[in-house]
């Protein structure tokens, strides 16, 4: 019998310590996607939240592809030190995608025609995590929201932040109702189900909110082409 020689790539996300299975479950889904994308790969996932599951899913050789919005804490301190002496290859965070701006326009675009705003200026809130640990999580989310504008040319665009300030509240306070909030998180938890909602309430917000960045369309053929890419 020969030896399966496909390439293995390893998707990693954060996840969510209080409640581990469900970005679990949704990473698996986000991995078959791709797996459908790239049959000649063997496709894995895992959160780093879920006790075990990121060391009992990676391999020797494996592209490490992560789920991050930024090269910050996570992606800079903790995988490096789960993976430790392993041999792999590590892609470009999800975050820091050049095709990322491109993809997330033509969501933004979509949703702004939707609500009849074609033409119009409107204010695009993008409402990120912050960090008190550092400043990469905020750059990348600014570094973002700066590539944004030349494919957004209709969107007053500015940032607000779960963990630092400015705060999403007082980002969103000055907006009008012709506003879009998109979340720049790679998966669905706590911040953009709860946090991220009592802050535009708080801020009197009458705009529209998007889904978070990673559970756009289009986000399953780009980690395939970065996986690729990186190879």
């Amino acid at each position: 019998m020969m030896a399966d020689t496909r390439p293995i790539a390893l998707i990693t996300a954060h996840g969510q310590p209080s409640d581990p299975q469900p970005p679990e479950a949704a990473l698996a889904r986000m991995a078959a996607q791709v797996q459908d994308l790239l049959p000649m790969w063997e496709i894995r996932s895992a959160t780093l939240s879920a006790p075990g599951r990121f060391e009992a899913e990676l391999t020797n050789g494996a592209v490490v592809y992560p789920f991050f919005m930024a090269r910050g804490w996570f992606t800079g301190k903790v995988l490096p030190g789960r993976i430790g002496t392993i041999s792999h290859q590590m892609a470009c965070p999800f975050g820091l995608d050049p095709a990322l701006p491109a993809l997330v326009a033509a969501a933004v675009h979509r949703e702004a025609v939707q609500r009849g705003w074609t033409d119009q200026s409107y204010d695009l809130l993008l409402a990120a995590h912050g960090s008190a640990r550092g400043p990469k999580a905020a750059e990348a989310a600014e570094g973002f929201a700066q590539a944004l504008c030349p494919v957004l040319p209709n969107a007053r665009i500015t940032t607000g932040f779960v963990e630092q300030d400015p705060t999403v509240e007082s980002a969103a306070r000055p907006l009008g109702d012709r506003a879009i909030c998109l979340p720049f998180f790679a998966q669905s938890g706590d911040h953009s189900r709860s946090d991220i909602p009592q802050a535009l309430k708080a801020a009197g917000f009458q705009g529209a909110p998007m889904q978070v960045t990673g559970a756009l369309p289009g986000v399953a053929v780009l980690i395939a082409q970065a996986l690729v890419a990186a190879r």
